[in-house]
């Protein structure tokens, strides 16, 4: 087979990957708003309109979120974690239950089994955010930081696969902790984390997949 003449990559595209590599590497993370286009523009030095075209490209693909009148924010690390928000977004919020409680619940015992100093470490951290974020009364801020504890749960089971498919459900998951807290933090609804890090910590397996499993719809309010 011959080989044809190498094209040079176009611009758009460069913008793209470029702002891509933002994303996936958590320089922008779920949830937060991307800059302006014009701070883009002067960043990037390229035409507006490059730039429009790179942002509708990755929102079409599902990382990005564009809301007119409030900007544009980051809506998934991956377009694998697009399509699956996409896909699962009138998913029955029980059935997603039962799915978190599938994974999260794995995850904590094998975190007992397999957890490092480091695992620990950022473990404390993402509670005492979560503690935080709670007392702030700002249930946004709540919801990304309970995420950011049971991601590092799952991270700390140290199996890549079981991570890599709980990172594309990310989206899925935090709207379900959405459904669940609702847009007020009521105190009479909340629940410390302390036992699963607790459990994690000791090495004990069996608490910790219970623990983790007692987290699930926590903040749910009770049935009428």
């Amino acid at each position: 087979m011959a080989l044809s003449s190498p094209r040079r990559t176009p611009l758009s595209d460069q913008v793209i990957a470029q702002l891509r590599t933002q994303i996936t590497s958590g320089e922008w993370p779920v949830g937060s708003r991307i800059p302006t286009e014009a701070a883009l523009v002067e960043q990037l030095g390229v035409a507006r309109n490059t730039v429009r075209e790179a942002v509708r490209a990755l929102a079409h693909n599902g990382l990005l979120d564009i809301r007119q009148g409030s900007g544009t924010y980051v809506l998934a690390t991956s377009e694998l974690a697009g399509v699956m928000h996409r896909r699962f977004a009138d998913a029955d919020q029980q059935q997603v239950a039962e799915l978190r409680a599938t994974l999260e619940t794995s995850a904590a015992g094998l975190a007992a089994e397999r957890r490092t100093q480091r695992d620990l470490d950022l473990l404390e951290s993402t509670l005492a955010r979560r503690e935080e974020a709670w007392s702030s009364g700002d249930a946004e801020d709540f919801i990304q930081a309970d995420a950011a504890f049971h991601q590092a749960v799952v991270a700390a089971a140290h199996n890549d696969v079981l991570a890599a498919v709980y990172a594309d459900l990310g989206e899925v998951m935090r709207a379900h902790l959405r459904h669940d807290v609702g847009p007020v933090l009521v105190p009479e609804r909340y629940l410390g984390h302390d036992g699963i890090l607790e459990a994690v910590r000791a090495g004990d397996a069996r608490r910790a997949s219970v623990e983790a499993g007692r987290a699930i719809g926590s903040c749910a309010p009770a049935e009428a």
